[in-house]
């Protein structure tokens, strides 16, 4: 009898336990579902994808990683692009740039862009695969044209008396190197190279604004427009601001009433992301990054 009682408490402590750690469970990933801000736990059917563009364009990743999560997401019924960047890198550009074609052509989601203070080259590149741009009347945007740079030390080497030796299979090879100055050969080699990333931006620029070449060449001399002078030029759509951009992306998915806004998820950095994980972006900028030699070919406003 007694044993009878013993196993009965025993299994009545095991089955408690067990219930209070599911109902634990259970609560924490409804706090953290809350507090998460790309979790999707809302129930609305009127929901919005924010991405927020921001800061000079070099490493494409993440936000090729939120537009695609948006663009799986069914509930997400349109996705507003947030934009304050001068630009940056051409291939990163031009990566975020097609995967904003992908996620409308494919997954069917309008993208309305919103420009900030500043919405130039890259970031120009990028807003042109929008549905619709919408910037502020004091916005800057424009900036279509690549530029090309580095730093040349040679002179600081003659001075601390140091000499670089190199070898190479042919003249190009180290075509824009830091530590001489270039050829007439290399001058004409790395213009080419400029000319044909500056005509894939014209490009761009005439298919995403449904111009004509010659029209989309004449606002591609590097300058830079406000809002107010890129409407009339029909660089852009609609004077406004990041509400106007909601307003105008939920309108055009026909949501009605006030959308709900979806944002990725904050990125977390832990102790185990320090002790296991890339623990680089959270050292300073001189610490985590070291000296780039190579030439820098770039849509960016400088």
């Amino acid at each position: 009898m007694e044993k009878k009682k013993s196993r009965w408490l025993f299994w009545v402590i095991v089955g408690g336990a067990s219930f209070v750690l599911a109902v634990a469970t259970t609560v924490a990933v409804l706090l953290y579902a809350l507090h998460d801000e790309d979790s999707d736990f809302s129930f609305s059917n009127n929901k919005i994808g924010v991405v927020e563009l921001t800061g000079v364009i070099f490493d494409s990743k993440s936000w090729i990683e939120q537009l695609q999560r948006f663009g799986d997401n069914s509930s997400i019924k349109a996705i507003v692009l947030r934009i304050d960047s001068p630009g940056g890198g051409v291939a990163a550009s031009q990566e975020v740039y097609n995967e904003v074609l992908r996620v409308r052509r494919e997954k069917k989601k309008v993208i309305v862009a919103s420009i900030g203070s500043v919405g130039a080259s890259g970031a120009y590149y990028i807003a042109c695969g929008t549905d619709r741009i919408v910037a502020n009347a004091a916005s800057i945007t424009g900036s279509i044209g690549v530029i090309a740079e580095w730093v040349n030390y040679g002179e600081l080497l003659k001075w601390a008396k140091l000499k670089t030796v190199v070898l190479k299979s042919s003249d190009l090879k180290d075509a824009g190197s830091p530590v001489r100055e270039l050829t007439e050969e290399e001058k004409k080699y790395l213009q080419n190279i400029i000319d044909d990333m500056y005509i894939q931006f014209v490009q761009v620029v005439a298919e995403g604004r449904k111009f004509d070449l010659e029209k989309a060449k004449s606002f591609s001399d590097g300058r830079v427009y406000t809002g107010k002078d890129a409407k009339s030029k029909k660089l852009i759509d609609e004077i406004g601001s990041l509400q106007d951009a909601i307003r105008i992306a939920a309108k055009m998915v026909k949501i009605i009433g006030e959308p709900h806004l979806v944002y990725p998820a904050r990125e977390r950095t832990g102790l185990i992301d320090l002790l296991f994980g890339d623990a680089s972006r959270m050292l300073p900028l001189g610490a985590a990054a070291l000296p780039d030699q190579r030439i820098q070919f770039s849509y960016l406003w400088k």
